[in-house]
């Protein structure tokens, strides 16, 4: 069974996940424990009798200790740049080598930061607890691409969380050139479903094929009641749909018989309740195991505009990625 992680901030998507590309560029020391560790999206362990030639292995990122002035920090490439509105500090299993404060500051640049990189403070400098997640809010309306985490005087960090929303970089895309407007990194989201027993929602739209059946949203086996599962993912510009990929990448057991997809516009801000009026995009269509299925003749809405889908899948199953590619309103 799936067991969705506890936080405050779960209706976000994690920018910092090394799944999403995030990287760990630079850091002042990790002489105990690698930088990259804090990006990892497992949940740290702690294995007690495990040591290296330089100490005990720990799963974080730990500098050493400080014998002279100043503070340890490491710089971080968001997965996608994005609003952030909260993070953790997690110093799960850092009990007596924890850092005693931190703070982090962002940036917004297409290169690596450098020496005359400007960095503008988003969480002030605060106290962080030893063994333990350490949630912050974040006010910043900006969109970041860079995070550089600072830790006064020293010690380690496990996991460094980010959660927000990621904005779409139009300067990548040609004019008038489709978009995948339900994928992660062009700033889409689930926002609800019926049931992710098995696997997360947002395994649906992330990147790449999945790498196995746990990569991907699925559900239980249901024994009556209503007629499918259905998740409702806001897209990440309002625009019209041409084509659709559904794959059922290594669900061959347990894919669904078929499925159908609606959409529907709503004002910024809103989301879609019991009395939302949705839309068919594509009626309902048989899938097959372990497959990419496209769409495009079947897209049945035109130039209509939407700004959430709903796949329903009948009765149940697995399906690895979602795709939903159109043109963004004004673009």
């Amino acid at each position: 069974m799936f067991k969705p992680e506890a936080h405050p901030y779960k209706t976000w998507i994690e920018l910092a996940s090394s799944r999403l590309g995030a990287q760990a560029l630079e850091c002042s020391d990790d002489f105990f424990a690698e930088m990259e560790n804090l990006l990892k999206p497992a949940a740290p362990v702690f294995i007690d009798d495990k040591y290296t030639d330089r100490g005990k292995w720990m799963d974080g990122w730990e500098s050493r200790r400080k014998r002279v002035e100043g503070y340890d920090w490491c710089i971080i490439k968001l997965g996608a740049q994005g609003i952030i509105h909260g993070m953790n500090v997690c110093t799960r299993h850092f009990a007596g080598n924890a850092p005693q404060k931190v703070s982090i500051e962002g940036c917004n640049v297409q290169e690596a930061p450098n020496k005359d990189t400007k960095w503008t403070e988003i969480l002030t400098t605060s106290d962080v607890q030893p063994d333990s997640d350490n949630f912050f809010d974040i006010e910043s309306g900006e969109a970041w691409t860079h995070l550089r985490l600072n830790i006064f005087p020293d010690g380690g960090v496990a996991r460094l969380r980010v959660y927000g929303e990621p904005v779409i970089d139009w300067s990548w895309f040609l004019k008038g050139e489709p978009v995948d407007l339900a994928y992660v990194k062009n700033g889409g989201r689930p926002i609800e479903c019926t049931d992710m027993f098995f696997s997360n929602m947002e395994n649906l739209i992330m990147p790449n094929r999945g790498k196995d059946m746990g990569d991907g949203w699925e559900t239980k086996r249901r024994r009556g009641g209503r007629i499918s599962d259905w998740i409702i993912v806001q897209l990440g510009a309002v625009g019209n749909i041409q084509k659709v990929v559904i794959d059922t990448a290594h669900f061959k057991g347990n894919f669904p018989d078929t499925f159908s997809l609606d959409a529907c516009k709503l004002p910024k801000g809103e989301q879609p309740n019991e009395s939302t009026q949705w839309t068919s995009v594509i009626e309902r269509q048989k899938l097959t195991a372990d497959a990419e299925h496209f769409y495009k003749d079947e897209v049945i809405s035109g130039d209509e505009l939407f700004s959430h889908v709903r796949l329903n899948i009948f009765p149940d199953g697995g399906v690895s990625r979602l795709r939903v590619i159109g043109y963004p309103e004004g673009k």
